[in-house]
């Protein structure tokens, strides 16, 4: 791939993977060393993170078209290879989270996305992207969940940051949903949220208990956006940007 074309984004926007049941084989070993290398290049670099849980959905069966959209991340590598994360020694100690999902975007069962990352000042310390293990019913269930699970993400650093002395207390989780928040604050069940599963519903209780609070946020400003989605290269940069990633030279 060293002299392959390079590409300013890591997964085209309509990129409908599918298992391609006729589509042509692939040696397993060479995709799953190639999947394996890269998910340990996601601790560094956050801006490939849903391109390669995307390309590792197929590790069973490896086509030649799930081969060609690993490679494609190889190229986008290719463009970008010196872009890192930053953390300047200066900044402050503040601890927020984003949280951010899409509805139903794995075309083939239907199920959504999880996004969340986490930030001490502009310092990027964690981040995710999972595929929800149920079918939402709703924009705003498939929201509700990704807020859970960026909140049991919270709670661990929290409990992290208390061996080194540090407390904190509501924690915003920024989210472009505007029913998330009314949900965590509403202890009753009514029609909409009824079918969500108990386990998700801890997020109430930790707003109760105020360790967190959930922040509606615009969604051009939702930074969590790239773990959910692909995106055009305009809006992609500025993600990259968002994420506190810079160009080492």
């Amino acid at each position: 791939m060293a002299d392959s074309h390079p590409v300013k984004t890591s997964v085209k926007v309509r990129h409908c993977l599918t298992p391609d049941v006729d589509g042509e084989s692939v040696d397993q070993h060479l995709y799953r060393s190639m999947i394996g290398s890269l998910m340990y290049l996601t601790a560094s670099r956050p801006d490939i993170m849903f391109a390669v849980c995307l390309c590792a959905r197929f590790q069973a069966n490896p086509k030649l078209s799930h081969l060609s959209a690993v490679k494609r991340i190889l190229r986008y590598l290719r463009y970008k290879p010196k872009l890192g994360l930053w953390y300047p020694k200066t900044d402050l100690f503040d601890l927020v989270a984003y949280s951010d999902s899409d509805y139903g975007g794995y075309n083939l069962d239907q199920k959504s996305t999880s996004g969340g990352c986490r930030f001490l000042g502009n310092r990027l310390v964690s981040w995710q992207c999972k595929k929800q293990s149920t079918i939402s019913q709703s924009t705003a269930e498939t929201e509700y969940i990704a807020a859970a699970l960026c909140c049991s993400q919270v709670r661990l650093i929290h409990h992290q940051m208390l061996d080194y002395g540090i407390t904190f207390h509501e924690t915003p989780i920024l989210c472009d949903n505007t029913a998330v928040p009314h949900i965590t604050k509403n202890p009753v069940q009514h029609s909409k949220t009824k079918h969500i599963e108990i386990k998700h519903h801890f997020i109430r209780d930790c707003v109760e208990k105020k360790h967190i609070q959930i922040v509606e946020v615009k969604t051009n400003k939702q930074t969590a956006d790239i773990f959910t989605k692909a995106f055009d290269s305009t809006r992609f940069a500025q993600l990259v940007e968002m994420l506190g990633m810079i160009n080492f030279q």
